[in-house]
């Protein structure tokens, strides 16, 4: 199972001019459809003035999960060149937005196609880019005493962990590479009063 992919550091940006329209591309590491519509929300309040928000991206080490929009420019000539950049950039967990702001000439479709895509090319070369390992978050839930066995399996697979708690029910949020995903669980439910849950 392939979990290993590309993706982007930071935010970046790029521009692109044309006959007076102005292209801002801006590119973000995303992790889920709702951190999309949240940094979508902010950039309308941002960039209110604009004329179109347009905005693709691609979510998963396999990359099954995405979506390009156009927002009222033709069809296809905005989302899709933008997505298509973000693809051959090999890139996943990346939105790309990017806000146009209309100069009183017309493009084209052709025009508009090659402006959307200039510009996600510069946003795009302007990021550090990185490769990843999808993940998984495992709550694990164990009586006080298991607290030694827990953790030394922690250590064994060097994993992070996100959250913890620590009473007489312990609670713990690790993240897992998601190769290992079984492995780990298995290992963990195997040991006395341990259960484990993934999380969403």
């Amino acid at each position: 199972m392939e979990d290993t992919y590309r993706t982007i550091v930071s935010p970046a940006e790029g521009l692109y001019k044309e006959k007076g329209s102005k292209f801002i591309a801006l590119a973000y590491p995303v992790y889920s459809e709702d951190e999309v519509k949240e940094i979508l929300a902010e950039l309308k309040k941002q960039y209110y003035d604009a004329r179109h928000h347009c905005y693709a991206y691609t979510l998963g080490a396999d990359k099954s999960r995405f979506r390009a929009n156009d927002d009222g420019e033709p069809n296809h000539s905005a989302g899709d060149p933008i997505l298509g950049q973000i693809r051959s950039a090999d890139l996943s967990n990346v939105l790309v937005v990017v806000i146009r702001y209309f100069g009183g000439t017309k493009l084209g479709v052709s025009g508009l196609i090659n402006a959307y895509k200039t510009a996600t090319v510069d946003a795009l070369a302007n990021a550090t880019v990185v490769e990843q390992h999808e993940t998984v978050l495992l709550q694990v839930h164990y009586a006080y005493p298991q607290m030694n066995d827990v953790m030394s399996l922690v250590k064994e697979y060097n994993l992070d962990v996100r959250e913890q708690q620590f009473e007489l029910d312990c609670r713990l949020t690790i993240e897992v590479r998601k190769q290992l995903q079984q492995e780990v669980s298995e290992k963990l439910k195997s040991l006395e009063a341990v259960s484990v849950l993934v999380k969403e």
